[in-house]
């Protein structure tokens, strides 16, 4: 575990070190292709960092803040995306390349209910973290759970960060989920409510250019969106196979980036569906598409998506490593308490 914490604290030092850099240095280039390749260098980098770690409790959101962080620097180069315009300080500018946040366009006060909602989301993610930290269902229903899990830990944790870095960063930061389990279409729930700032990131660096592109090939503009969300789909996957390469350290199975372009094929297909007249025609209950969306996403997570974690067992390499990272803590307060009681006496 030492070993482990000394390459964590080297692997954030270098972050820091190399994301200085890029406050100070290609600002002073103008945008486009120059600025970009005066970021290369740290862009690589990044995708090198996470190899240095070897727990999964601290490569996996390492390799992800570290890939998002490379989306963030290259859309800076062409003066888009959260780090544009530029932030007033380096520590502004160093948060939101590195944590997963941005600036919220336009604030909207935080009503009771929200609190209430998100207390039930606590309260349901202390009751999974028991059921799985102790096994007490049987097999066939923890992966059941899995859904529910990886939603309210992400929704938790990152809306906590959020918070916490909303007082002391002072400024308003868009939120992370918009109750995806309300989503009434796969348009909706990946476009609008899960995940937003990966896609929004997304959106500006593959789904925009890509589109952009297709018109000038002289694509229809129907046909030019469709594409471009399926091309999105397809880089999302890819993204999620090398962020199991980095966690898991074995070679992608292909499930992952199957999952996705699964989604991104049913989306287009969903989308193109809806522009046709037989489909304006047709009127479903919100209840109903809710239902459809929600059980299609959380059936195909079951078959692809959730599997090779599973067999990866990282849920319950995670839970021995909190274990570990908890005693090491302890052990090392004990010695500096029974340290400072001997200096004391002396």
């Amino acid at each position: 575990m030492e070993e482990e914490l000394n390459s964590l604290v080297k692997v954030g030092v270098l972050t820091i070190m190399s994301v200085s850099y890029c406050y100070f240095l290609p600002p002073r280039i103008k945008s486009g292709i120059f600025r970009l390749v005066s970021i290369l260098p740290v862009c690589v980098l990044f995708l090198v960092l996470p190899l240095f770690l070897s727990f999964p409790l601290f490569s996996s959101p390492a390799s992800i803040l570290l890939i998002l962080a490379d989306l963030k620097l290259i859309l800076f180069s062409f003066d888009r995306g959260p780090l544009f315009p530029l932030p007033s300080n380096i520590l502004l500018f160093i948060c939101f390349t590195c944590l997963p946040i941005q600036r919220q366009k336009n604030p909207k006060p935080q009503d009771q209910l929200r609190t209430w909602i998100f207390a039930t989301k606590v309260v349901l993610f202390g009751v999974l973290l028991h059921l799985f930290h102790y096994k007490t269902l049987p097999p066939i229903l923890l992966l059941g759970l899995y859904p529910p899990f990886l939603y309210v830990i992400l929704e938790v944790s990152l809306t906590i960060l959020r918070i916490l870095l909303t007082h002391i960063l002072k400024c308003n930061l868009e939120p992370h989920f918009k109750e995806p389990y309300l989503a009434t279409s796969l348009q909706d729930f990946w476009g609008r409510r899960w995940n937003l700032l990966v896609s929004a990131s997304l959106r500006e660096s593959v789904y925009t250019p890509v589109r952009r592109f297709c018109k000038r090939l002289m694509f229809s503009d129907d046909s030019a969106m469709l594409i471009s969300v399926l091309v999105t789909f397809i880089v999302s996957g890819v993204f999620h196979e090398v962020l199991f390469f980095y966690i898991i350290g074995e070679m992608p199975t292909g499930e992952l980036a199957l999952f996705f372009v699964l989604h991104g094929v049913c989306t287009v297909v969903e989308v193109a569906v809806k522009r046709t007249t037989f489909a304006q025609r047709w009127v479903v209950s919100q209840m109903l598409s809710r239902l459809l969306t929600v059980g299609f996403v959380v059936v195909t997570t079951w078959w692809l998506f959730f599997p090779p974690w599973i067999r990866s067992n990282v849920t319950e390499k995670c839970f021995n490593e909190a274990s570990l990272l908890l005693d090491f803590l302890r052990r090392k307060l004990i010695f500096l308490y029974l340290k400072t009681q001997v200096i004391s006496l002396n």
